[in-house]
């Protein structure tokens, strides 16, 4: 069975990457299995400069799910370039460094200096970040803002595909995929996590400090699937599906959806094996629907 994917020049041994936020710095995993198994990983969030986060309480389990107000903690561009990426660099996976900034400078910067190191395979931009400049909004929920700033990392992104990572909080996913388009991006990755909170009836207060948090889980992958759907019809980038995928069947109904390759996240905290796993049981699952390749069930759902 051929599980081989190619997303826009990012070379995959097989359609399953470890999401951003779930999967650290990807050494972390080494204790469960050979990294080498997977199509690759995205890195945790990266800024220019080390992040320490939001304060605790700033994680609990929801129904089918958990919700995060982790705050982007990380150790910044130049602790990642100079003591994880060497030893990346011995593993045989695709490593796509996720990104943000706090301002349209911000990102361009960190995307160049990305771009310019080696044993980094692709872009991946969260885009779900306040905007500073603009009162605290979301670069991702500003169509203008979107494209002002996918447009000024594609400038100087010379080397490598960048991914636009989109936020599900907006009126209509497929026009911020077609403005993605438009200013450059080479994919995309649907969905980045949904606006929730929780409430400790006892304490009388919501449960994270920061009040909201981010949905993830199996708990979204309905809503994941669809914007899926609504991004390939709209474009013609390469989509990474993302969205409380804990199966093997998760994995193929997403790539019938639209996507040519998915990210497993939130269940990596529950099974920390999970993605050589269900590597090893889609082949079974393909050959059961006929396909003799991944590539031939991607956006398969959609009729006409």
């Amino acid at each position: 069975m051929d599980l081989t994917v190619d997303f826009s020049g990012i070379k995959l041994k097989n359609p399953i990457v470890g999401a951003s936020g779930t999967f650290g710095y990807g050494l972390t995993f080494e204790k469960f299995y050979d990294l080498a198994l997977i199509g690759g990983f995205c890195t945790k969030g990266l800024s220019l400069k080390p992040r320490a986060g939001n304060p605790m309480p700033r994680i609990c389990e929801t129904p089918a799910g958990m919700l995060n107000a982790i705050g982007l903690q990380n150790i910044g561009l130049e602790k990642f370039a100079t003591q994880k990426l060497p030893k990346l660099a011995k593993i045989n996976t695709a490593v796509i460094a996720n990104f943000f900034g706090e301002t349209v400078e911000e990102y361009a910067e960190l995307a160049a200096r990305l771009d310019a190191l080696d044993g980094v395979h692709g872009l991946e931009m969260n885009i779900s970040c306040p905007n500073v400049k603009k009162g605290g909004s979301a670069f991702g929920t500003d169509i203008s803002v979107t494209e002002a700033v996918v447009k000024a990392c594609r400038d100087v992104v010379k080397r490598k595909p960048l991914i636009v990572k989109l936020s599900p909080n907006v009126a209509d996913i497929a026009e911020f995929a077609r403005a993605c388009q438009a200013a450059g991006a080479d994919g995309l990755s649907v969905i980045n996590t949904l606006v929730g909170m929780a409430i400790d009836i006892r304490g009388r207060r919501p449960v994270l400090a920061n009040i909201t948090g981010g949905l993830s889980g199996p708990a979204i992958k309905p809503v994941a699937l669809r914007m899926v759907w609504q991004c390939y019809k709209a474009v013609k980038l390469p989509i990474f599906g993302i969205g409380g995928i804990a199966s093997a069947t998760d994995v193929v109904e997403f790539i019938m959806a639209g996507a040519t390759a998915v990210q497993v996240g939130t269940m990596n905290f529950v099974e920390p094996d999970i993605i050589p796993r269900l590597a090893d049981e889609l082949p079974a699952l393909l050959a059961k629907l006929g396909a003799s390749s991944v590539t031939e069930l991607v956006g398969a759902a959609h009729l006409g």
